[in-house]
């Protein structure tokens, strides 16, 4: 059996190259969305550009070569976690554990492969990064199970999503934590919110295999939902911002990254697919636009 290119792969043509087994082992990486590892990036390089990180441009590229690694190896974990459901859905059932294209030995082996990738990358950083990074690893376990046991997986995933901006800030210095926390606050916020749009593409097929979602939970007032995420989230960037250096002036390195947030928010249409799903994938320019404001800032 081989595994399906999905409808939203954003790059069809290249996966569609590969060899059939090759393809069926970047898919389930998800190689072919890469909206998922810059997600994962992002918090990374606010994290550093926030801290000072000014021309850190080696620092930066083995975060993103850790972000696609382990983002795939979450996919892949995630996956063989979830083969059962994943059946039951429709926009995953073609995913290739769940469909059969990739057994599951093959896939821990996988697995294996991708988490050594990112111990390469680990090994780059300063001790202390290194104690920050793996201390992600038991949320990341945990993860795939919480859309069983609760009603808000999301806010799991933005623990877990956006634990990079800790590392990225460990990488340089290991004061001003208060700093970091109103940093990483506001991107566990961002996190569930984009999520909770991403997740309206599976509300009836999650209400039918009975998980838990943002989504489904806020029900009706899934727009107002998001709305107040990405608003908690601005203000606690504009906190981040106001410790670090506190002048009104620095807090206007954070309007275009504002203004994108509350263009989404305004902009959601739950019950389109396709309207959520590109509004899920702009979320790598608000990251581009948050890294810009945290390079102003933090080297200002």
């Amino acid at each position: 059996m081989t595994a399906e290119i999905v409808p939203d792969s954003e790059h069809k043509g290249l996966v569609a190259r590969l060899p059939q087994p090759l393809r069926n082992y970047a898919l389930l990486a998800r190689f072919d969305r890469p909206i998922g590892w810059w997600l994962l990036f992002w918090p990374c390089a606010w994290g550093v550009l926030l801290a000072g990180g000014e021309g850190q441009w080696a620092l930066l590229g083995w975060l993103l070569l850790g972000s696609v690694a382990m983002r795939g190896a979450g996919c892949v974990y995630n996956d063989i976690v979830d083969a059962d459901i994943d059946r039951q859905v429709a926009r995953t059932m073609a995913r290739p554990v769940a469909s059969g294209a990739v057994g599951k030995r093959a896939a821990w082996a996988w697995l294996g492969l991708l988490c050594l990738v990112g111990l390469v990358v680990l090994l780059q950083l300063r001790w202390q990064a290194q104690v920050v990074a793996l201390g992600s690893l038991a949320l990341v376990a945990v993860y795939p199970f919480m859309k069983r046991i609760t009603g808000f997986p999301q806010a799991w995933l933005g623990l877990v999503f956006t634990w990079g901006a800790p590392v990225g800030w460990a990488a340089l210095r290991s004061d001003r934590l208060d700093v970091l926390a109103a940093l990483y606050a506001g991107a566990v916020l961002w996190c569930i919110g984009y999520d909770t749009i991403y997740a309206c593409q599976d509300r009836e097929d999650d209400a039918m295999v009975g998980i838990g979602s943002s989504a489904l939970t806020l029900g009706r007032h899934v727009r107002a939902g998001v709305a107040a995420f990405y608003a908690g989230t601005a203000l606690c960037w504009a906190l981040a911002v106001w410790l670090l250096r506190p002048d009104w002036v620095a807090l206007l390195a954070l309007l275009p990254a504002a203004a994108h947030l509350a263009w989404q928010a305004l902009t959601f249409v739950p019950d389109d697919g396709d309207n959520a799903l590109a509004r899920f994938r702009s979320n790598r320019t608000l990251g581009l636009l948050m890294a810009l404001a945290c390079w102003v800032v933090g080297n200002a």
